[in-house]
């Protein structure tokens, strides 16, 4: 089982950016496909966007296309969210975490990922 520590929120203004990171251990991000998450309160876990780690494909949710960017760290098990164009209703709580074995590869249900991370707070101060 591989361990996700999530990093990097904290509170912005309307336009700002944030680079979020997430860090494994016991395992590194070869062969799977990553996703990040977020889920404001009161409200459900929400796709924000995925990657096949070897073939590098993408797919992000139309809310953030343009704005955020995943990309790989130096590393294997080291991956980035960088946020740009923040705005109010990006705010939540973000999550990264990998596709449960056996799941389609390009799923964006957060029901066939596991091993969540913590999560980090993204604030957006309008």
């Amino acid at each position: 089982q591989v361990l996700l520590e999530d990093s990097g929120g904290g509170t912005v203004q309307t336009g700002g950016s944030l680079r979020l990171s997430c860090t494994a251990s016991g395992g590194t991000f070869s062969h799977r496909t990553m996703g990040w998450f977020r889920q404001a309160s009161g409200k459900e876990r929400e796709f924000v966007v995925r990657i096949a780690w070897d073939s590098e494909i993408t797919q992000y949710s139309d809310a953030v296309k343009g704005r955020f960017t995943i990309s790989k760290g130096d590393t294997n098990n080291v991956m980035y969210l960088q946020m740009t164009s923040l705005r109010p209703e990006d705010a939540a709580v973000y999550s990264c975490a990998v596709v449960r074995a056996g799941r389609f590869p390009g799923t964006t249900n957060p029901d066939d990922y596991l091993d969540w991370g913590q999560g980090t707070e993204v604030s957006v101060s309008s």
